[in-house]
């Protein structure tokens, strides 16, 4: 009874990840998990990475490249490189290409690590191999002595005698090992791109919330108008009701609308325009919007309009009871050239008998 069932298949764990896995014939691309798992690179390095390693051979994967492929900006994407090479998952060099100009090669590893042992295994196994600089002169050739070709003995005089061909031996040529001068390594800078600076938006500062027991502000009384009238009110109580056509948010009872209508004819009855007064309480409600009789209150009290300047009297027209000439005054009687005759005369000692 207490065997295990080799058999039974294992369980789904009740939590974390479960890996729905489909075997894969094409378009898949083999990722290590020293580069999955990396403690050391961010996740858009390691992700970037991946990108580069499932690119064919001579795919171009520069800065501009990359962030015209990617949402990222080039200043993410250029740290992301940087950091892919300071972990050795990337390496980027400058050769030279035809016509004197500069190329950047970028080689991608998926192990760092046995990278850069076969790099340092190929460096120490490469044999010297000898070269002869133009400049240096070459040692001539040490003479070989010939060996002395044997007299031929030629019978009895004949008058044109045939030449002997004697074999010369060539000397054989002898190595010389010239050390061959060790070349110098120029470090060629590679150019990163230069960042671009990103306005960084200061941090919010911290919202100030009172305590519960800090004493409040008082609120603002409603307005009310200072000659309130049956027609004033009606025309109040229809725009609160008609508030819902515009903005549906503002559907009042009949007992928040019979609240606010003093509030609404106060503005009425400072010239406010209906329509005017309509987009002052509605516009731009907070979100959401619990309690629109209370908003409405505050904002009545809150943007109240200043009252209309006073209207200057207008002084009544009158005319005079001696030449029936109109005068502006507020009581009748004479005109001013009137009166100033009037006053002459009765002056004493200015006429003569």
């Amino acid at each position: 009874m207490d065997t295990q069932q080799v058999s039974a298949p294992p369980r789904a764990p009740s939590a974390g990840v479960v890996h729905i896995n489909i075997r894969l014939t094409d378009g898949y691309t083999i990722i290590s998990n020293r580069l999955s798992q990396h403690r050391g690179l961010s996740l858009l390095a390691i992700g970037l990475s991946t990108y580069i390693q499932s690119l064919p051979d001579g795919w171009r994967i520069g800065v501009k490249a990359l962030a015209a492929r990617f949402p990222e900006s080039e200043v993410r994407i250029a740290a992301a490189l940087r950091e892919l090479e300071q972990h050795g998952f990337l390496r980027r060099t400058r050769v030279r290409v035809g016509g004197g100009k500069l190329a950047t090669r970028t080689e991608s590893y998926n192990h760092p690590e046995a990278a850069a042992r076969g790099r340092v295994r190929a460096a120490v196994a490469a044999p010297v191999v000898p070269a002869v600089p133009a400049a240096a002169p070459v040692a001539a050739a040490a003479p070989v002595p010939v060996a002395a070709a044997e007299p031929v003995r030629v019978p009895a005089p004949e008058p044109e005698p045939e030449p002997v061909h004697v074999p010369v031996l060539e000397p054989e040529p002898v190595r010389v090992a010239v050390l061959e001068p060790e070349p110098v390594r120029v470090a060629v800078p590679v150019l990163d791109p230069v960042p671009v600076p990103v306005p960084v938006d200061p941090a919010p500062a911290p919202r100030l919330v009172p305590t519960p027991t800090a004493p409040r502000k008082p609120r603002l009384p409603l307005p009310a108008p200072q000659h309130p009238t049956e027609a004033l009110y009606a025309a109040a109580a229809d725009l609160l009701a008609g508030l819902p056509k515009t903005a549906p948010l503002f559907l009042l009872s009949e007992e928040d609308v019979r609240g606010l209508v003093p509030g609404v004819a106060a503005w009425l009855e400072r010239g406010a325009r209906p329509d005017a007064v309509r987009a002052a309480l509605t516009d731009d409600p907070p979100v959401p919007l619990r309690h629109p009789a209370k908003l409405l209150r505050h904002r009545l009290a809150a943007l109240l309009p200043p009252p209309l300047p006073a209207a200057v009297p207008v002084v009544p027209l009158q005319n005079c009871d001696d030449c029936d000439r109109a005068f502006r005054s507020s009581v009748p009687g004479c005109c001013r050239g009137c009166r100033d005759a009037r006053a002459y005369v009765d002056e004493p000692g200015l006429i003569s008998a």
